[in-house]
């Protein structure tokens, strides 16, 4: 399998002044630049797909229309994708219009505790991990050869990274996306070596024009 993950475009609870707390906001002017701009790069670099997923929330469902609409693809929603806090400890999705607020940990600071304490039933980064996890394993059987494109949150992909590293609860090391930035994970099934290879993380050629 031929896994690409793409961060959702620059959204309005990614800018620095935000102030609303945790609302499941679209994307921001830029943000939908950076959509379009993706969506008109990425037929060059990945002329075809099989399938493509998006988490529910606003900000990647709007990222993932435009690749929709260029690959002539239907756009698979699965909750598991959402960003990290906006899921139960069971994995089901918090309403998006009534999203718990984050406490003042940071997961990887307590990789067992709820990071939305103020709302009981709350996911730990674990919870978090393990939800992420259960949708990457039912890819490589869903997938096996295929070309899957997963447009997701930046919390996603970095557990992402743990879950095929194998990295423990406590993580010494923040791995930071660009908003649509891409990383391209392989499955091969070898059966006495390492099964996952990570050919690149965070590409945003897409993006070098918004940046003049």
């Amino acid at each position: 399998m031929h896994l690409y993950m793409i961060r959702h475009g620059q959204s309005y609870v990614n800018l620095r002044d935000w102030q609303d707390g945790n609302i499941d906001t679209g994307l921001t002017e830029l943000g939908k630049k950076q959509a379009v701009a993706l969506a008109a790069w990425i037929p060059a670099a990945l002329p075809k797909i099989d399938a493509l997923y998006a988490s529910t929330m606003a900000r990647a469902r709007e990222t993932a229309e435009p690749l929709a609409e260029v690959y002539s693809q239907p756009i698979c929603f699965d909750d598991r994708l959402r960003e990290v806090g906006n899921n139960r400890f069971d994995h089901t999705p918090w309403p998006s219009d009534d999203l718990p607020e984050y406490g003042e940990m940071w997961g990887s600071e307590e990789p067992f505790t709820s990071i939305t304490p103020t709302r009981q039933g709350g996911e730990s980064l674990m919870h978090f991990r393990t939800r992420v996890g259960l949708f990457v394993e039912e890819l490589v059987q869903s997938h096996p050869e295929e070309t899957v494109v997963v447009v997701c949150h930046g919390g996603v992909i970095e557990v992402t990274l743990d879950h095929i590293f194998n990295i423990g609860p406590w993580r010494r090391c923040e791995v930071w996306t660009k908003n649509t930035g891409i990383a391209y994970f392989q499955y091969v099934a070898h059966p006495r070596r390492e099964v996952w290879r990570l050919h690149f993380h965070n590409r945003t050629e897409h993006l070098r024009d918004l940046q003049k």
